[in-house]
C-alpha cells in the first residue's frame, strides 16, 4: 500500500490479459507495475496507450510503469518485488499458445512451470504477505469430458497444458504448505480484439478483413470440430481481481458455460458480412495438433456463487466485436474509410461497408 492506494505487479503485462487488467486496476485507483523482458525490440503495442497517457517518469507516484525482469531469472524477480512491494501479484506471463508448445516444449515448461515456481519460492523466502494470482488454463482439463469444474480431473493433451497443471499444483502447494495467499483462476478461452494472430478466433476475424480488401484469397484452418467455451478477456480480468479480493485463497473456474465449435465461430463471422464459406475456406492437416482437446465447457457456478462474477458478453457479441475491429483496421489500412481513432463510427457502419465489398467478390 502506497499513499493509501494498492500496488499491483503484473507479469506478462504486454499481453491481451495484461493490458485489460492494467486498465481495470488503474480504474480502481491502483498503482500498476508491469514486468517486461529486456529485448532489442519492444512488445508493448497493447499498452502503448497507457504508457503514453501516464508518461512513466520513473517516480514512485507514476500510476503506471514498467520494470525489467525475467521469469527465468530469480534475482531479477526478487529485485523488482522488493523494490515495488506489491499488495497483489498477477502472474500472467506464459508461452500461451498450445500448438507452439508442441514445437517448443522445453521453453514452454521453463517459462510456465519453472517461472511460476521461481516466483512462489521467491515469495516464500521473502515472507511475502500480499496476494498472488496464478493464470491457470482450461487446457489443463484436456481429454476430461465436459462440463469441467474445480473438481474435474486434469488430463492435459499438450506441453502447454502439462506446464499449466504443474503451475497450478505449485500454487496450491505453496498455499497449503507455506501459508501464501496464492489462488488459481482456471480461465477458459477468452478472446478480444487484442488477441494474438496465432489464435484461431483472431486468425479468422483478421483474415476475413484481408479477404474483403483483396489481400487474401482463403482462410486455411485445421480442426473445425473442436469445441471451446469462449468469453471476453475484458470481463475475465475482472474475475482475476475478484479472486484476490476474496477472504481466503482458493481456485475458481471462469467460463461462460456455453460451448461452440471453431466451425460455429467461422460461420458466425462469415454470416455477419455475407461471405460464402464454400468459396473462402480451406482445411489443412498442417494446422492440426498431435493430440487434440475435443471439447471444453466450463462450469463456473462456484465463481458466480462465491465471487458474484457473471459474464455479460457471450459468443455472438464476442465474434461481432472482434470482427468489427479487424474490418475497421483493414478498411482504414487500405484507405477505404477515414481513420477513426476515437471510434465514433457505429459497428454497423463497418459491417455494411464489409457487406458491400463481399458482394463484389
Amino acid at each position: 500500500m502506497k499513499n493509501g492506494r494498492k500496488v499491483a505487479l503484473i507479469t506478462g503485462i504486454g499481453g491481451q490479459d495484461g493490458s485489460y487488467l492494467s486498465e481495470f486496476l488503474l480504474g480502481k485507483g491502483y498503482y500498476v507495475r508491469g514486468i517486461v523482458r529486456r529485448a532489442s525490440s519492444t512488445n508493448t503495442k497493447r499498452i502503448d496507450h497507457l504508457l503514453h497517457k501516464y508518461k512513466d517518469d520513473h517516480t514512485d507516484d507514476c500510476p503506471f510503469s514498467l520494470k525489467y525482469a525475467d521469469l527465468t531469472d530469480t534475482s531479477s524477480l526478487r529485485n523488482v518485488i522488493e523494490e515495488i512491494q506489491p499488495d497483489e501479484i498477477y502472474n500472467l506471463a506464459a508461452q500461451s499458445h498450445v500448438g507452439i508448445s508442441f514445437e517448443n516444449g522445453a521453453s514452454t515448461i521453463e517459462i510456465n512451470a519453472l517461472g511460476t515456481y521461481k516466483i512462489l519460492e521467491t515469495l516464500r523466502k521473502m515472507n511475502y504477505k500480499g496476494k498472488f494470482y496464478q493464470a491457470s488454463s482450461s487446457e489443463m482439463f484436456g481429454a476430461s469430458p465436459p462440463p469441467q469444474n474445480e473438481e474435474t480431473p486434469f488430463r492435459p493433451q499438450s506441453p502447454y497444458g502439462i506446464s499449466k497443471v504443474a503451475a497450478f499444483h505449485l500454487t496450491k502447494l505453496y498455499r497449503q504448505a507455506h501459508g501464501l495467499f496464492a489462488s488459481n483462476g482456471i480461465l477458459f478461452n477468452h478472446e478480444s480484439p487484442r488477441r494474438g494472430l496465432n489464435f484461431v478466433t483472431k486468425k479468422i476475424t483478421f483474415e476475413i478483413g484481408q479477404i474483403l480488401v483483396g489481400e487474401r484469397d482463403k482462410i486455411i484452418l485445421g480442426n473445425l470440430d473442436a469445441k471451446r467455451d469462449w468469453g471476453f478477456a475484458g470481463e475475465y480480468v475482472q474475475a482475476m481481481w475478484k479472486i484476490l479480493q476474496h477472504d481466503l485463497p482458493d481456485d475458481f473456474v471462469i467460463a461462460t458455460e456455453e460451448t461452440h465449435t471453431v466451425k460455429d465461430f467461422l460461420e458466425e463471422c462469415f454470416a455477419l458480412v455475407g461471405l460464402d464459406k464454400g468459396r473462402f475456406l480451406e482445411t489443412s492437416n498442417r494446422y492440426k495438433r498431435p493430440a487434440e482437446v475435443p471439447a471444453l465447457l466450463g462450469d463456473s457456478s462456484k465463481a458466480k456463487r462465491v465471487l458474484g462474477w457473471n459474464p455479460k458478453i457471450k459468443f455472438k457479441e464476442l465474434a461481432e466485436m472482434m470482427l468489427v475491429e479487424d474490418i475497421k483496421e483493414a478498411l482504414e489500412r487500405k484507405g477505404i474509410v477515414p481513420v477513426d481513432p476515437e471510434n465514433k463510427n457505429p459497428k454497423e457502419f463497418y459491417l455494411e461497408k464489409a457487406r458491400e465489398l463481399a458482394r463484389k467478390l
